[in-house]
């Protein structure tokens, strides 16, 4: 099954892959950069080395909180960070500055893998959340390297699909890889993909041990003053398309109670600012952008954060919080830090990308789910009109997250005894 798959792959996979990265590249360059590093080029680090791969902004942010703690343990190992988009290459730079050299995924081709693993010799592999390649984890096997799958899921959805090639799995988990499940349903499922029953443990989601910086609080009350001194504000933060008309809808609902309200929208993809900047112009919505600076503007309805790295101190900066990707069926994004920072948080009903989280966060009263731009903008209405339900709800948001942290001890329990000479 594999040589099927790594045939399927050079004449199909590979092709379609490198011809989305050249289409993307003509809206944003950056997907152009590097591009040798598909191919398992890159910088070489000078010993082997401890490998992380990340597969983008969100998986990235709890990649750094294992990453420092290797920093620690084990000073002097060099670390490499994949990951497979631009924008988690920048985060993790951004997040982990000289701890780890950082380089893109290689494509899962024998030759590209080949050439990656010479390079970087890993004496250990972890990979965030479910990223099966057939012909990575072959090798892996092949040159003994440990492997672990750290914050490892699958979803039900994305179980039918494995369960189509479940004889290609089976070999892909068969070389004794460690799985760190994120909870009991995750470990039954990677079970039976083929997951040794020994080697299958649960240690948690590792996104709840992440720590806010120290300076956040600090940034948003800046922010607020500088954008909306005595206002209410709300945040979008990560929408995708055709969910901003949904949120500029709720945001007209909003006004009508709270007509001072300023919305903060945080598109998800760079590649979309200016798109939704010549859209909120069309509907002849009185906006800044955050690119731009402008002086204090009370008139303005909504502003538009089209910098990178900033979406966590304009949560701080808000009194309620609507995580995107949610209205639509993207599967949703990380509501941990809005809840860390004891925002209200608000979700739409698509949340399969981390349904345990979301799962948690709405047991415990941390955070709501709305249907549509209604529920959604009648809800940010009566929160804002409500301080102390929004200091309730925060605080039940904050116990959440203290109450789920001890991932990343589970995590170091099951590495170190990898990493012994």
């Amino acid at each position: 099954m594999r040589y099927l798959y790594t045939l399927i792959a050079y004449l199909i996979l590979a092709p379609a892959f490198c011809l989305v990265l050249w289409f993307r590249g003509l809206r944003d360059r950056r997907y152009w950069q590097d591009f040798d590093q598909r191919f398992g080029r890159g910088p070489t680090p000078e010993q082997p080395a401890i490998w992380v791969h990340a597969v983008s902004v969100g998986e990235v942010q709890a990649a750094a909180v294992l990453v420092r703690c290797l920093h620690e343990r084990y000073a002097g190992v060099p670390i490499v960070v994949t990951t497979l988009t631009p924008t988690g290459a920048e985060r993790a730079r951004a997040l982990l500055g000289e701890r780890a050299t950082v380089r893109y995924m290689p494509l899962d081709l024998p030759g590209s893998v080949r050439r990656f693993f010479d390079q970087v010799r890993p004496r250990l592999a972890v990979i965030f959340e479910t990223e099966l390649w057939p012909n990575l984890y072959h090798e892996c096997g092949r040159r003994r390297v440990p492997l672990v799958l750290a914050s490892a899921r699958i979803s039900p959805r994305s179980m039918s699909k494995y369960t189509r090639f479940i004889t290609l799995y089976r070999q892909t988990l068969s070389h004794g890889h460690v799985i760190a499940a994120q909870g009991p349903d995750d470990a039954a499922r990677f079970r039976k993909l083929g997951a040794k029953a020994e080697r299958t443990h649960v240690t948690g989601n590792l996104k709840f041990d992440f720590a806010l910086p120290p300076d956040v609080a600090t940034k948003g009350h800046a922010l607020r003053e500088h954008y909306a001194p005595g206002r209410p504000v709300w945040v979008a933060g990560s929408t995708h398309g055709g969910e901003e008309d949904l949120v500029l809808e709720a945001h007209r609902l909003v006004r009508r109670a709270h007509p001072t309200a300023l919305l903060v929208l945080v598109p998800r993809h760079p590649q979309r600012f200016g798109e939704v900047a010549s859209w909120l112009e069309k509907e002849q919505v009185r906006f800044i952008r955050r690119s731009q600076p402008a002086a204090r503007t009370p008139d303005i309805e909504v502003l538009l954060v089209d910098t990178l790295g900033e979406l966590l101190d304009f949560y701080a900066m808000g009194d309620v919080a609507f995580v995107g990707g949610s209205l639509v069926t993207v599967g949703g994004h990380n509501l941990l830090e809005p809840a860390a920072l004891g925002v209200p948080v608000l979700a739409g009903p698509h949340n399969f990308n981390s349904a345990d989280i979301a799962k948690i966060l709405e047991e415990s009263g941390a955070a709501e789910i709305v249907h549509d731009a209604h529920e959604l903008g009648n809800r940010v209405a009566a929160l804002l009109s409500s301080p102390a339900e929004r200091e309730r709800i925060g605080n039940l948001g904050r116990a959440s997250v203290e109450e789920n942290r001890g991932a990343l001890e589970k995590l170091i329990g099951l590495i170190d005894p990898l990493l012994v000479p």
